[in-house]
């Protein structure tokens, strides 16, 4: 009976190997790859190169090959990844450059003439060509030195007292100047002391302002009004404020366009002023009469009056006031400080004071042309012998109470 032997592991190990050491896969490739191709025979090389044979090609003690394959390969990856590394793959945006994607069409150069007919149409020999109107209006040119000239800055001067109407005078005022275009500022001046009230209705008027004290004895004083005046004058001069200076009472009634006038005004500008009379029976007309912009003479209505040499309200006339602080801009024959007289009888302040700014009529201005417009009234609404609450506030109720029915 016949027996058959299986033999015991498949790697035949009682084969014999020429050196002591198995051929290998890439061994076998090699010795196939000798007949074959050069591109097969680089093919192999590579691949053994990579799987670490290259190493083995002499005898080596068991378990060597295994870690001498694996640090290769870490050594071949390690040299790939930092080639790569060092390759510049991305580009930023700013990289590109405009003449690098170009999609301008230029078309061909034609030394041709071309000529308009009278439909609009342009035509050469043969061909003709509608002519393409985009209705687009060209700009204007524009001057790159364009330059803003600023508006004229107004000063505005407002002496104020404690009286019963003082508050309901301010915030009319402040709202008023408060519709006017900047720049102005408000010159506000209080005798001895600021109070609170006056200070808390400026700020909330939004109106650019400075609120000024004028500390003269109250004994000596004849007119409040001129030392609170002149207390602003002097601060004009102090500190040198460029713009047009206007006493604006705060009982007056102003205009828009008065103040927008203001600052067409050169040296010396004047305007009638409409104001009811002290009886208040009838209303007067007080200031110039002009032709065109020169004032030519005075309206006036009080006999009194009439020894004045200009004759104008306080409220009728404003200036430069680079004329007190700079007086060889405009010649004046003396540097001594213009201010308004106290000493004067009640009514010439104003003819006083103007004869320290200008010389005579040919020196003002007309505003506006013809001094054809009221632009703002003088009224005499006063309460006399009161004065308001301290924060505005009633303690009690007032002596007369009536009954809603």
């Amino acid at each position: 009976m016949a027996s058959i032997r299986r033999t015991s592991s498949p790697a035949y190990p009682d084969r014999l190997y020429p050196n002591g050491i198995p051929s290998s896969p890439s061994s076998k490739l090699l010795s196939n790859a000798k007949n074959s191709s050069p591109v097969s025979s680089f093919a192999v090389e590579v691949r053994r190169f990579l799987s670490g044979d290259f190493f083995l090609r002499y005898p080596l003690r068991k378990g060597s090959s295994n870690w001498r394959r694996a640090f290769f390969r870490c050594l071949v990856f390690f040299l790939l990844g930092f080639l790569l590394g060092m390759m510049p793959f991305g580009h930023d945006a700013g990289d590109i450059r405009s003449h690098d994607f170009s999609f301008e069409i230029k078309p061909p150069h034609v030394n041709a003439q071309f000529e308009k007919d009278s439909r609009g149409q342009v035509w050469r020999e043969d061909s003709v060509v509608d002519s393409v109107n985009l209705l687009v209006k060209p700009s204007p040119e524009v001057n790159s030195t364009f330059t803003s000239v600023p508006k004229t800055q107004l000063i505005v001067v407002t002496p104020t007292y404690n009286r019963a109407l003082q508050a309901y005078f301010l915030n009319r005022l402040g709202q008023a100047l408060k519709l006017v275009n900047p720049p102005l500022l408000w010159i506000v001046v209080e005798m001895n002391s600021a109070s609170m009230e006056t200070a808390e209705i400026l700020r909330k008027t939004g109106v650019m302002y400075r609120h000024l004290v004028c500390t003269k004895n109250m004994t000596d004083v004849k007119d409040r009004g001129v030392h609170q005046r002149n207390a602003a004058l002097q601060h004009i001069e102090r500190h040198k404020l460029d713009g047009i200076v206007y006493f604006a009472d705060d009982d007056n009634i102003y205009s828009l366009e008065l103040f927008d006038s203001l600052r067409d005004i050169s040296r010396f500008g004047t305007w009638p002023v409409a104001m009811l009379a002290q009886n208040k029976n009838k209303a007067i007309l007080e200031g110039p009469v002009c032709n065109g912009s020169q004032v030519v003479g005075w309206h006036t209505n009080e006999k009194s009056k009439r020894l004045r040499r200009f004759h104008v309200d306080m409220s009728g006339f404003a200036f430069n006031s680079t004329i007190l602080w700079d007086p060889k801009r405009w010649r004046r024959p003396t540097s001594k400080p213009i201010r308004q007289l106290d000493t004067v009888k009640e009514g010439f302040q104003e003819t006083t004071f103007i004869e320290q700014v200008v010389e005579d009529e040919s020196q003002m201005e007309a505003v506006p042309t013809g001094c054809l417009k009221v632009m703002n009234w003088h009224l005499h609404l006063e309460v006399p012998n009161f004065v308001y609450p301290s924060g505005w506030v009633f303690p009690k109720n007032l002596d007369y109470v009536l009954p809603i029915k």
